[in-house]
């Protein structure tokens, strides 16, 4: 099946696969943990119940994401050794110590405090436990950002020089860390991650809905999730439109592949909305264009001259094809996303978010869709800076080991039975999980109140003064 493909574009498929596989468990992790303070939080300040019921539904569903996580993880980092052992030795000066300090600083942290926040609140009582939380939190945000200061080292480089074997030898550690991207590229990803959970709860709240919408605990989850989908939508978009002219600052040539943008255009370029890319003719056939539009938003004015891929060697030009769509998909998506979000602010303000239907069913279909964008903005990011691995510096084709072609598509292949297995089930198990009732009471469970926090004393209580709905 894998015939034919040599081991440089084998290690690029396993590579892709895994960190794929990877990506969406952190991301909705980092999101998950911030929810999981802010209910925790809410409970203690409040000592409503229906906070900590949700705690306590959502705290195993973390628990299960956060191990698969680390998991992906650990499998992903041993192709740094294996099939990219030259690209391991070249940057190794550099990248080491800043993923040697995403372990210490983070994801010590995050482990170290996981174990009280899912079992320590009747041992260690509820301020430690808020803590601990807290800490779980903080951690995979440090963890966020120490790997993203990674990946933006090698989206734009700084603070190293060549030594005589070759290698990156770091020069100054501050303009390593805090490279020109890494800004934009963390709070993007952040923000991606909360707009991830956010749908996944609303998504889950909205299923529990459909079922009763007097079910307390999945008002609540919904109540919240359309308020983060207000606020954080909008953020994300302008967090993008910034990203965006960084990228262009930096690496002119993955924006000119995400915009189709074949030719240059000296008095303002086009937006393509959609189109089909034509690698072998360049350029981009039965393109539906506005025209200038695209130097507005890249350069915010009308009229702006842009550059396009005839003014990079061919040799140096990223896959047009595979970033055009992945960047459209990303896009399409963030805007449903605000359409959801202002949905269910029309809804509120009628005193509709409970009742109607249709919007619990296509909150249920939003669910999954922010993995969908951050896998598609990952693609983007990713595939954009071919055919360098630290760009303009370092070329993908220089960094692969001494590999052959058949043990990796061995290995490939391999990864591919297991992954489907072993995070099939995981996944199955993670959606049953939200498939149960927010109320029912575990007895299995020692959280104190979880096991009288039941359907009764929550439906008890009067919709309309729960706050935040």
């Amino acid at each position: 099946m894998l015939d034919g493909f040599t081991a440089e574009t084998l290690a690029r498929m396993q590579f892709a696969f895994t960190v794929s596989f990877h990506i969406i468990f952190p991301a909705f992790s980092i999101g998950l943990a911030s929810y999981l303070a802010v209910l925790n939080g809410l409970w203690l300040r409040t000592k409503d119940e229906t906070y900590l019921t949700l705690f306590n539904y959502w705290k195993k569903i973390f628990a299960v994401a956060f191990g698969m996580g680390v998991v992906s993880g650990i499998v992903m980092s041993y192709q740094f050794g294996t099939n990219w052992s030259v690209f391991s030795d070249k940057t190794g000066p550099v990248l080491g110590p800043l993923m040697a300090y995403e372990v210490l600083s983070a994801f010590f942290l995050e482990a170290g405090f996981l174990g009280i926040m899912l079992f320590g609140r009747e041992r260690v009582g509820d301020k430690l436990h808020m803590f601990a939380t807290a800490m779980v939190a903080f951690g995979t945000l440090m963890s966020a950002t120490w790997i993203l200061s990674v990946n933006s080292w090698m989206q734009t480089p700084a603070g190293y020089s060549i030594n005589e074997l070759g290698q990156f030898f770091p020069e100054d550690w501050w303009a390593i860390v805090f490279n020109p991207s890494f800004p934009y590229r963390l709070i993007h990803m952040v923000l991606a991650a909360y707009l991830t959970v956010a749908l996944v709860v609303g998504g889950v709240g909205g299923l529990h809905l459909l079922r009763n919408r007097e079910d307390g605990p999945a008002r609540r989850m919904f109540s919240m999730a359309m308020w983060m989908l207000v606020v954080v939508t909008p953020l994300q978009i302008l967090a993008g439109d910034f990203h965006g002219i960084n990228t262009l600052e930096h690496q002119p040539a993955k924006v000119m592949a995400m915009e189709g943008h074949y030719d240059s255009h000296p008095h303002g370029a086009p937006l393509i909305l959609f189109g089909i890319p034509n690698p072998e003719e360049k350029r981009i056939d039965y393109a539906i264009e506005i025209p200038q539009l695209s130097s507005l938003i890249l350069k915010h004015k009308w009229g702006a001259p842009l550059d396009g891929l005839d003014t990079i060697p061919d040799e140096d030009e990223p896959p047009v094809a595979i970033i055009f769509w992945s960047f459209r998909i990303m896009v399409g998506l963030g805007f449903a996303m605000l359409g959801l979000g202002a949905w269910g602010l029309l809804r509120r303000v009628r005193g509709r978010l409970f009742e109607d239907k249709w919007l619990h069913r296509a909150a249920i279909l939003m669910g999954p869709t922010g993995f969908v964008a951050v896998l598609a903005g990952w693609i983007t990011t990713e595939v954009g800076r071919q055919p360098f691995t630290v760009y303009g510096v370092l070329r993908t084709s220089d960094s692969l080991g001494p590999v052959a072609a058949p043990a990796v598509a061995a290995s490939l292949l391999a990864f591919i039975v297991v992954y489907f297995f072993v995070f099939g089930a995981g996944t199955f198990y993670i959606l049953r999980m939200m498939n149960a009732p927010t109320s029912k009471p575990d007895p299995t469970l020692k959280d104190g109140p979880i096991r009288t926090a039941g359907i009764t004393p929550i439906m008890q209580t009067d919709p309309d003064s729960i706050p935040g709905e």
